[in-house]
């Protein structure tokens, strides 16, 4: 009954997205960064038909670092009854090549995500442009994890 309300409140009556492909995430971060000068960390929140529950800003950080904890990014994903989410964050210098912390935070999440039974489907990197990276695309997901 709660995941209805916010859908509900959320999309005012629209169906809400479902997601399937990385460009559609793309898509909807580039939207949600309300400071491209800045790191965003988010988490979209799906059901187990990639129908999106929710768009969770996890951090906003500097130009080149934010600082993302599992806790904050699996607490909204718990209290909308998520089944899976999609990491995803932008790179204010426009090059969306995963850095050493990029791997070491997708894969210390999906481990998260493992123990918690909500799946981490994907981490997408955006660029200002329409440059993106998908880490399942690219075989960067924790393959012993996922």
């Amino acid at each position: 009954m709660y995941v209805a309300e916010l859908k509900t409140r959320r999309y005012r009556g629209r169906t809400p997205p479902v997601v399937t492909r990385p460009e559609q995430v793309a898509r909807i971060i580039r939207k949600s960064v309300s400071d491209p000068k800045r790191e965003h960390f988010f988490a979209l929140l799906l059901t187990t038909r990639h129908v999106v529950l929710g768009i969770e800003t996890v951090s906003v950080g500097s130009l080149n670092a934010s600082i993302v904890h599992p806790r904050e990014v699996f607490r909204p994903a718990i209290t909308a009854a998520a089944a899976a989410i999609i990491l995803a964050h932008n790179h204010p210098s426009g090059d969306v090549a995963p850095s050493d912390d990029d791997m070491e935070i997708t894969n210390r999440l999906v481990d998260a995500g493992k123990l918690l039974g909500i799946e981490v489907l994907d981490h997408v990197i955006v660029a200002r442009d329409a440059a993106f990276l998908s880490f399942r695309e690219k075989g960067l997901l924790n393959p012993s994890t996922v």
